[in-house]
């Protein structure tokens, strides 16, 4: 039985639909499946997190491969069927939101975790932020996205995709998009592509910061007025025009650029020099 049809088949057993509310879009290509764990580098020495199993077809292939798997699903209809459709010893089904969720409490018992997730679109970005922000015990985070959002999120800076998440994405992994998935390998098919992206966790952040709260917010700054040159939209945020030239001068960067055209080492050092003159 290919996974359409299984799908289809599980919906009727259960008389249930996608639900709009979850972002529910159900993979049904197994090639997709047999390349995110593939390229994902699941192991059996590895326990993953799995974010929105939905009915499980992710879930079956990853119960192979790895040690573990920890499901966290906040749809307590897909938790009964996960429920029904797996007995095996190395799962464990958590019927929780993932952004209330204390992952802590998780990487204490089990150790460093890969996560690796087929994403609500509509919460694609607070999931992510969650996963890299809160500096977890995490290997790496292999999830499916909207390509349009996976482009940004892998973008890094310098670059038109760039957004303020491409530069936290930048601070926090090494970044690539390692699989297009087109609409039709859903059920139902929505109205955008997919692409699967894998961030690599460093062992330490990109750049070192002297103040990383004013760092984060001056790229908040620089992205959110991205039409306006970097001597503009720089001192809407912590700092005055006047320190913004200043530091800009004293780093040879061209005041008339735009946030999409620093990398993420320009905006190191132009926060870390606004630290040092202020």
């Amino acid at each position: 039985m290919n996974l359409y049809d299984e799908t289809q088949m599980l919906l009727n057993q259960y008389g249930l639909k996608a639900k709009k509310k979850f972002g529910q879009n159900f993979l049904i290509n197994e090639e997709v499946i047999n390349s995110i764990i593939e390229k994902s580098e699941i192991t059996k020495n590895d326990v993953v997190l799995e974010i929105g199993p939905g009915l499980g077809t992710l879930t079956k292939a990853l119960l192979k491969s790895a040690k573990k798997v920890i499901a966290v699903e906040i749809d307590e209809d897909m938790v009964d069927i996960l429920n029904k459709r797996f007995d095996e010893p190395n799962l464990e089904i958590i019927n929780e939101d993932v952004l209330k969720l204390d992952l802590n409490e998780i990487t204490k018992k089990e150790g460093k975790l890969k996560v690796v997730a087929n994403l609500p679109y509509y919460i694609t970005t607070p999931i992510v932020m969650k996963l890299l922000e809160s500096e977890y015990d995490i290997a790496s985070i292999t999830v499916m996205v909207q390509k349009e959002v996976g482009e940004r999120l892998c973008s890094g800076g310098n670059s038109k995709d760039s957004g303020a998440i491409s530069i936290a994405v930048d601070y926090y992994s090494n970044s690539k998009i390692i699989i297009d998935v087109p609409k039709q390998n859903f059920l139902p098919s929505p109205e955008v592509d997919s692409v699967v992206i894998k961030l690599d966790i460093l062992d330490k952040p990109r750049v070192e910061l002297v103040n990383k709260k004013k760092f984060f917010n001056l790229v908040k700054a620089a992205f959110s007025q991205r039409r306006k040159t970097i001597n503009n939209s720089l001192s809407s945020g912590d700092y005055s025009k006047e320190d913004i030239n200043n530091a800009l001068e004293k780093l040879k960067i061209n005041p008339k650029l735009r946030a999409e055209d620093l990398t993420i080492n320009e905006f190191a050092n132009i926060s870390n020099t606004l630290e040092e003159i202020k």
